[in-house]
């Protein structure tokens, strides 16, 4: 039976980055279990294939969350990345960090080294910042490109436009010294291709003899010596596949994510005594809140049909797709190198909110049924609004101890009375900058939800009808001091009362950033990469207040 050093489940955002700097050290043996393919596929690489890698098995768990109250019955699709570079080879593109109180909440809970002057080294030591910033918050030097959009075009100047006249100032860098106001996104993208994870620590590293990874391999279970993780069982090419084992020295470093590292601790006995007794699984280790907390962002989004100017809808039908793959193809350029979305607007539900907790994105395209993977066939425009720091609670379950079984994924969106109240104030400025004077000229009528919907409750209630993920599932493996029920990980990021067992993922989130969470995830991975290697931690930032 083989023997590394350290065995890493997961090649996503996380895992690519410990396998990156882990396997930097020569004499210590590391090996990647994936249970997705090889990032080979030409839409991962493309930044408009998103579309398609939101509902491409191949790449894709598809996984889907339980129907509710606030989603109307509907089951949301909870996509998550099934190859190497997991979700940030599939994702939007967003680099998006957050606010410092944040953080900062996170060492006032208890998690010590995790305030906003620790993590900030972290986040600069991730990112390679291309163009204008303060050197005090953005890096320089890092695995990762993140570029300004360079996308202009007239809805998009109209919309910032009237933002700015609502009150709401223009943000030149939204992760430098704050977050509020509007801006064009910045992201992942260099010369007009995605650079995921995979593509900026794993690739380069797998040249390494130190390092091994293995795809189409499924982690069935994790292999346990009285209460000390000491290797991994998997299937080599799914279900059906060739059973095999590979044993870690050291640690087992679980980088599944928000669903697949709670799943694999739940089936291998570690997780709430009822639920693994309930589905015939020997308690190896009672541990409560193993798949409890679970939070998402949750979008309503509005669509107008757009006048007097053109759509990325447009541009993306017969001889003009054509037109723009060959763009693409020969200039890196067009329509076919965007994501999602074009702009963000931070700002505050009530003057009295201290952090900004509203989040809206623009676009000068609509989907059908406002999920993110069909254009519409007319000309328009998008305006979503969330929430950025939902109280609402879920969970992620086992349904058997099959671990191939998809397990049940309830966010309970907007069940906490907070959230829709948050998500009606967006909702209200959504519209007003919709009907901005800049943009009224381009604005011809409200497609979703429509004039007719006025009152609190019709909103909501357009809320239920097509709200849907932002695909931010987090907090499922919670770091928290010994004192709160629902930890799962300690400071360190370790699995507590299991020895050689860490989860470095988005799961281990105390509490949801006010972000996308790619950005917050790569910092995680590179701040755990130190603990593990038993470096010090980088000096934390001295800023002013």
């Amino acid at each position: 039976m083989e023997t590394f050093d350290y065995v890493i489940v997961g090649a996503g955002s996380a895992g690519s980055v410990l396998a990156g700097r882990l396997s930097e050290d020569e004499k210590t043996t590391v090996c990647v279990l994936e249970a997705g393919p090889r990032d080979w596929h030409p839409f991962i690489h493309i930044p408009a294939g998103f579309m398609y890698t939101l509902v491409n098995p191949r790449v894709n768990w598809l996984y889907t969350s339980e129907a509710s109250e606030w989603t109307g019955g509907r089951r949301i699709a909870a996509p998550r990345g099934k190859t190497l570079g997991g979700s940030s080879s599939i994702n939007g593109h967003i680099y998006n960090r957050g606010q410092r109180l944040d953080f900062d909440g996170w060492a006032q809970r208890g998690n010590r080294g995790w305030g906003y002057a620790d993590v900030l080294p972290y986040f600069r030591r991730s990112e390679r910042r291309i163009g204008e910033a303060d050197d005090t918050f953005r890096g320089r030097d890092g695995n990762l490109p993140i570029t300004d959009l360079d996308w202009r075009d007239p809805l998009c100047e109209a919309f910032i436009e009237g933002a700015v006249e609502m009150g709401i100032p223009r943000n030149r860098d939204y992760n430098g010294t704050m977050q509020a106001g509007v801006s064009y996104v910045q992201r992942i993208i260099q010369n007009g291709r995605r650079m995921s994870a995979a593509r900026g620590y794993l690739h380069p590293a797998m040249s390494r003899g130190n390092l091994t990874v293995r795809t189409n391999a499924h982690a069935s279970e994790i292999l346990l010596e009285g209460k000390r993780a000491v290797g991994v069982r998997y299937r080599k090419g799914g279900r059906n596949g060739t059973p095999s084992e590979v044993r870690a020295a050291k640690e087992v470093i679980l980088c599944g994510g928000t669903v697949n590292s709670p799943l694999l601790l739940q089936v291998s006995g570690i997780g709430p005594a009822p639920l693994l007794q309930q589905h015939g699984i020997t308690v190896r280790h009672a541990l409560p809140g193993v798949g409890e907390n679970l939070r998402d962002h949750y979008a309503p989004r509005f669509v107008a049909r757009v006048k007097n100017a053109e759509t990325i809808n447009e541009r993306t039908h017969g001889l003009r797709l054509v037109s723009e793959v060959l763009k693409y193809a020969f200039t890196r350029k067009g329509v076919l190198a965007l994501n999602p979305t074009l702009i963000y607007v931070f700002w505050k539900s009530d003057e009295r909110v201290d952090n900004y907790d509203l989040q809206l994105t623009f676009t000068p395209a609509s989907y059908k049924e406002g999920v993110q993977s069909t254009l519409d066939d007319f000309p328009g425009m998008t305006i979503a609004s969330w929430q950025q720091r939902p109280d609402s609670i879920g969970y992620v379950r086992i349904k058997s101890a099959d671990p191939f079984e998809h397990p049940v994924i309830q966010p309970n969106y907007l069940a906490a009375e907070s959230d829709r109240h948050v998500l009606l104030a967006g909702m209200k400025l959504a519209r007003r900058l919709l009907a901005s004077r800049p943009l009224s000229q381009y604005y011809d009528r409200e497609e979703f939800p429509g004039a007719k919907v006025q009152s609190d409750d019709e909103l909501l209630g357009a809320a239920k009808q097509r709200g849907t993920t932002t695909f931010h599932l987090m907090g499922t493996c919670r770091m928290a001091p010994d004192s709160d029920p629902t930890a799962v990980v300690d400071e360190q990021l370790r699995v507590r009362g299991v020895q050689g067992l860490r989860v470095v993922d988005a799961s281990i989130m105390p509490t949801m950033p006010s972000a996308n969470l790619n950005a917050s995830v790569l910092m995680i991975a590179e701040k755990a990469s130190d603990m593990i290697r038993g470096r010090q931690p980088l000096d934390a930032t001295i800023l002013k207040e």
